[in-house]
């Protein structure tokens, strides 16, 4: 087991700006991974293998996968997620009614009463459910979807839910999607089944972003419907993959014990987190040397 405490690809202590950073996702997603894109996109250069299959198997937000699809760093990505209201999202976008969608979003006229109305409703299909999905994940606190959150009431400058609902900038998110969701294919369900499926497979490369849910802040119980995940397994699994992967962690003493047990490096990098304080999360992969190269 390897500890790198490199701060690559930015200047030593210099956290990554997010603002630099294509934006493509239209959620607002705790726990997102915006501020990472930078460095997934230094390793896969790296590796140089333009025609691997790129896994995301707790794909969330989709940022990383959706950034790998647009700059053509992989042949193809496969996005899983098991939440069912996110996992309608991205299959309204990828492989349904995209447009349906973004002009729902475009049509809306915001209010608290038509939010309520929406959000209360049963939809009665799969792009109804992401439009009510996309809704809350705006107009609720932190753009969180687990039970417990709820709508915002002051919002940014008293803008209350108006201040992070932006239809038009949304809506291009979604057509600049439907300009390469031919190299994207999304899966409702378990991450750890795809992963079992492609374990083997030397041309697959793995971005594995799970729920926070392994050191003691527990952060994820909070953040996300399916927040159990069995940590040592995922693990032992990349520990055994054919390909490449990379994983994603909180810094903490339990992670760093998975990493002595499976004999995987890591590296840990900045990042901002709530009200702006600088902390670091713990980047592991099957080879370390992109990051000193």
């Amino acid at each position: 087991m390897t500890q790198l405490n490199l701060l690559l690809p930015t200047h030593p202590d210099k956290i990554i700006n997010v603002a630099q950073v294509k934006q493509l996702s239209p959620f607002r997603y705790p726990g997102g991974k915006t501020w990472l894109v930078p460095w997934v996109k230094s390793w896969l250069l790296y590796l140089q293998q333009f025609d691997a299959t790129f896994i995301e198997p707790f794909a969330g937000g989709g940022i990383t996968s959706l950034t790998v699809a647009h700059d053509n760093l992989a042949s193809r990505c496969i996005m899983i997620e098991k939440d069912e209201e996110i996992a309608a999202v991205w299959q309204t976008i990828i492989s349904g009614d995209w447009q349906y969608l973004a002009d729902r979003i475009l049509n809306f006229n915001l209010s608290y009463e038509n939010a309520k109305e929406v959000i209360n409703a049963q939809p009665n299909s799969a792009s109804e459910k992401a439009f009510q999905t996309i809704l809350r994940n705006r107009i609720y606190h932190g753009g969180i979807l687990a039970n417990g959150s709820g709508m915002l009431k002051n919002g940014e400058n008293g803008k209350g839910i108006h201040s992070r609902w932006y239809p038009e900038t949304i809506a291009k998110r979604l057509k600049t999607i439907s300009l390469f969701r031919n190299r994207v294919e999304f899966i409702g369900g378990d991450g750890f089944e795809i992963i079992n499926q492609h374990l083997n497979d030397p041309n697959a490369i793995f971005f594995v972003d799970p729920p926070y849910t392994a050191s003691k802040k527990k952060a994820g119980t909070r953040l996300y419907r399916y927040h159990k995940l069995d940590h040592d397994k995922l693990f032992s699994l990349m520990s055994r993959t054919q390909g490449h992967f990379m994983m994603t962690y909180d810094d903490s003493a339990e992670i760093e014990d998975y990493c002595k047990k499976y004999n995987l490096q890591y590296v840990r990098v900045p990042m901002t987190g709530t009200h702006h304080r600088k902390l670091f999360e713990l980047i592991i992969c099957d080879d370390i040397n992109w990051a000193i190269s």
